[in-house]
């Protein structure tokens, strides 16, 4: 019986312990502590919104001079080559179509499928990733990591950059 009640003495003191420190820890702004409004009914006391001047310091590079002054025709043997990016870009998902998609490496020559011609892949700033200018007729493309050189007329493939975003 003795030693039922030094267990349960050592039990109610760890007990007491225990209360004792975590009474004294600070509140690390919870809600209902020193500072903060007790919640009420209808859920708890939100502050107002503060203002926010937005980013400082970035300033959106400007395109370069002649970015968008496409050769009239161009030489496809000048271009017809698979690089690999001197630098990776980091700028986003890439969202392959939902059916029927499957990671390809694409290489100059072939024929890129009519889906991957619409807006969402055409990278309008190419010169922000380091791609030439393309000609008359051409647009680059995002697959993947990649940037492909297409024909918008017909789908070949003129040029490949593989890895170019991250």
């Amino acid at each position: 019986m003795a030693h039922s009640w030094k267990i349960a003495l050592t039990f109610a003191a760890s007990a007491a312990l225990i209360g004792g420190v975590a009474s004294a820890q600070p509140d690390h702004g919870r809600p209902g502590g020193p500072g903060h409004a007790a919640p009420s009914r209808a859920g708890p006391v939100r502050a107002a919104p503060e203002p926010h001047a937005g980013p400082r310091g970035y300033v959106r590079p400007a395109p370069p001079a002649g970015w968008n002054a496409r050769p009239a025709a161009a030489d496809r043997g000048a271009y017809q080559h698979n690089f690999q990016a001197a630098r990776t870009y980091q700028i986003g998902p890439y969202h392959p179509p939902r059916a029927g998609w499957v990671a390809r490496r694409w290489a100059y020559g072939q024929i890129l499928p009519r889906y991957f011609w619409s807006s969402q892949y055409i990278l309008g700033d190419y010169w922000l990733f380091g791609l030439e200018v393309p000609p008359v007729g051409f647009e680059w493309v995002r697959y993947g990591t990649d940037a492909l050189l297409i024909d918008v007329n017909t789908g070949s493939i003129l040029q490949v950059e593989y890895g170019v975003f991250g």
